[in-house]
């Protein structure tokens, strides 16, 4: 059977997407960077789905980013580089196009490429050994205009200058710190615990939880929000219409789970 680069698994509402190069510590091909958009827009388009959780295989990486050996064939000169940069960026966007949250399960290190795809999740759960850096100026490399700007909104200009300049490593604590992970599990329950954020979330109306992810990216690139798409500008008043909020309501009322639909 042919190695598969990418596995997708299922527990319950949530979709567990596994980058599977553990022999190359989950480096990404250019082929896999160019494969990878297309598995989370089958899986945010799957109404079964609530939930996307992307990790590594096995616990020693979660993403070690580009693979190196690629560079001298695969990113020499101005165009072929070009078309790397386009690959790579075209799969950071797809993590934020998705309407349904995607959650990064950080087993091991998140370096380079894959600190940015952690990045450019929603949410950031890591392992208590997870470790965190993007050693590009250790490589002669510059990371795009808009991996830098997530990285800054995440972590404020003063720390994602010393990640960026230093290209040293964070452990998962000083990660947590600086704001660059919402939560550190030990080792052992990092699974659990990220799968219990993952349903805490699934369980919740998927039109509040879509509206919450659009309306933060929306106040993340626009500062003056009187120019709010008139799409994003109407869901307060759109969930009203909903079933969902009929059926939290009555919930509520009746002291009781809620049992959202997603309509």
């Amino acid at each position: 059977m042919k190695h598969q680069p990418f596995l997708v698994d299922r527990e319950g509402q949530t979709a567990i997407l596994t980058i599977n190069r553990h022999a190359q510590r989950n480096s990404l091909s250019f082929e896999m960077w160019e494969a990878f958009p297309g598995y989370i827009k089958e899986l945010n388009a799957d109404p079964s789905v609530r939930v996307i959780v992307l990790t590594g295989a096995g616990d020693r990486a979660f993403a070690s980013g580009a693979d190196i050996s690629e560079f001298t064939s695969k990113r020499t000169g101005r165009d072929a580089a070009a078309l790397y940069h386009r690959a790579v960026e075209e799969t950071m966007a797809s993590l934020e196009a998705a309407s349904k949250p995607v959650i990064a399960m950080v087993n091991g290190f998140a370096l380079g490429g894959g600190c940015e795809l952690a990045v450019a999740c929603d949410l950031r759960i890591a392992a208590e050994s997870a470790s965190f850096g993007i050693p590009s100026a250790k490589l002669g490399v510059v990371i795009s205009f808009t991996d830098t700007k997530r990285l800054v909104d995440l972590v404020g200009l003063a720390v994602a200058k010393e990640i960026l300049m230093t290209g040293r490593r964070l452990s998962a604590r000083e990660a947590l710190a600086v704001g660059l992970v919402n939560q550190v599990a030990p080792d052992p329950s990092l699974r659990q615990t990220t799968l219990e954020i993952a349903a805490t979330i699934a369980a919740n109306a998927p039109f509040s939880v879509a509206s919450a992810k659009a309306m933060v990216e929306q106040c993340r690139h626009d500062t003056d929000l009187s120019m709010v798409s008139s799409t994003d500008a109407d869901r307060p008043l759109r969930c009203y219409e909903t079933e969902d909020f009929r059926e939290g309501v009555q919930a509520f009322l009746e002291k009781r789970p809620p049992r959202f639909m997603g309509r």
